[in-house]
C-alpha cells in the first residue's frame, strides 16, 4: 500500500497489541493494523462508522509472528475488562495479548486462567469471525502454553471447538481444527480422554465425529504402558462404537484407532494380555482375533477384523 494511501487511512498509533479503525471511509482499501507488529487483518469485517458501513481487511497473527508484551503488568491490569469489552477490536486485541502472555509470561495469568478460559468462551460464540477466529487462535496457544492445567475449565471449550470445526467458513474450521490438534499434542492423554468420551455419544453428529478424531489422535500418546493402564479393551470397544458412526470422519477415525491399538497389542508380553489364555489351547499367546471376539460382540468383533485384516492384507500385497 502507498505511502499517501496509508495517510488516508488516518491509522492512530495506539498501545501494544492493539487493532484500530479510526478515520476509514466507506468505499477505500482499508486494513486495521496491529500496532506491535504493523500486521494487517485478512478477513473482511464490517462496522458501522456512523451512518455508512465500513468494511476492512482483516489478517491473523500467527504464533511465530507474536512478541512479548513490553508492559506487561499495565496489560494485566486492563485485559479483563478488554476481553468483557462490547468493542469487537478492543476484544480482539485482548484475545491477541492473551495469546503474547501465554507464549512469553505464562505465570502472570495462571492465578486468572479459569476467568480468562471463560471469556475466551464467550469470544467463540462471537457472531463476528474476526472474534471468533482470534479466539479460537488463543485456544490453541492457551493449550500449548498450560497444557494439563486447563484441563478443568476444558468442557466449555471442547464444545464450541467442535463445532466451529464442523461448520461452513472454511477459515474458521481450519483454524478451529489447528486448536484441536495443539489439544491432542499438549494434553495428557490419560486426562483429556475421558474429557472426550461424554462427546463420542453427543447427539450431534458432527460433534461426535470431531471428538472421535481427536480421540484417536490423542491414544498414540498414551505409549504402550499408558494404553495398559488406561485399558485396551476400553479402547477397543470405543473403536468399534465409532466404526457404525453416521458421519465418515468419525468411521475414518475409528479405523485409524482400531490399526493404533492393533499395533500396541501385538506390542504386550503374555502377562499384560487382558485376555487370560486357555490352559488348553496350543497358542502359547492370544491373538488379536481372539481379544476382539472376547471382548467385543460378534457383529463389533467382525467390524473391527475386517478393519484390521484389509489394511494388513493390503500391505503384505504392496510389498
Amino acid at each position: 500500500m502507498s505511502d499517501s494511501a496509508l495517510k488516508d487511512l488516518n491509522i492512530v498509533p495506539l498501545s501494544e497489541g492493539k487493532i484500530t479503525k479510526a478515520g476509514l471511509q466507506k468505499g477505500n482499501d482499508c486494513n486495521a493494523i496491529s500496532a506491535n507488529n504493523k500486521l494487517p487483518l485478512n478477513e473482511k469485517e464490517a462496522f458501522s462508522n456512523g451512518s455508512e458501513a465500513v468494511i476492512i481487511d482483516v489478517e491473523y497473527i500467527e504464533s511465530e509472528n507474536l512478541t512479548e508484551i513490553e508492559d506487561i503488568d499495565s496489560c494485566m491490569m486492563t485485559i479483563m475488562t478488554r476481553l468483557e469489552s462490547k468493542d469487537w477490536v478492543t476484544i480482539c486485541e485482548a484475545l491477541n495479548n492473551v495469546r503474547q502472555v501465554s507464549i512469553f509470561h505464562k505465570d502472570k495469568l495462571l492465578e486468572q486462567l479459569s476467568s480468562v478460559i471463560q471469556l475466551v468462551v464467550k469470544s467463540l460464540k462471537n457472531p463476528r469471525s474476526a472474534v471468533c477466529k482470534t479466539a479460537i487462535m488463543t485456544c490453541s496457544d492457551i493449550f500449548k502454553g498450560y497444557g494439563d492445567v486447563v484441563v478443568e475449565s476444558l468442557d466449555p471449550l471442547l464444545v464450541q471447538l467442535f463445532l466451529k470445526s464442523s461448520q461452513d467458513k472454511k477459515f474458521v474450521c481450519e483454524a478451529a481444527e489447528t486448536a484441536l490438534i495443539s489439544m491432542t499434542n499438549w494434553v495428557s492423554p490419560s486426562l483429556l480422554l475421558p474429557k472426550l468420551e461424554p462427546y463420542l455419544k453427543n447427539r450431534n453428529p458432527r460433534v461426535r465425529a470431531k471428538a472421535c478424531m481427536c480421540f484417536s489422535r490423542s491414544v498414540p500418546h498414551l505409549g504402550l504402558e499408558g494404553i495398559k493402564s488406561y485399558g485396551i479393551d476400553k479402547l477397543i470397544q470405543v473403536a468399534a462404537t465409532q466404526l457404525s458412526d453416521q458421519l465418515p470422519e468419525s468411521r475414518e477415525a475409528a479405523r485409524t484407532l482400531a490399526l493404533e491399538l492393533q499395533g500396541f497389542y501385538s506390542q504386550f508380553d503374555d502377562e499384560s494380555l487382558p485376555v487370560q489364555l486357555d490352559p488348553n489351547s496350543e497358542s502359547k499367546s492370544n491373538t488379536w482375533e481372539e481379544f476382539c471376539h472376547a471382548k467385543l460382540s460378534p457383529l463389533s468383533a467382525q467390524a473391527i477384523l475386517r478393519v484390521t485384516t484389509s489394511q494388513k492384507e493390503s500391505l503384505i500385497a504392496s510389498c
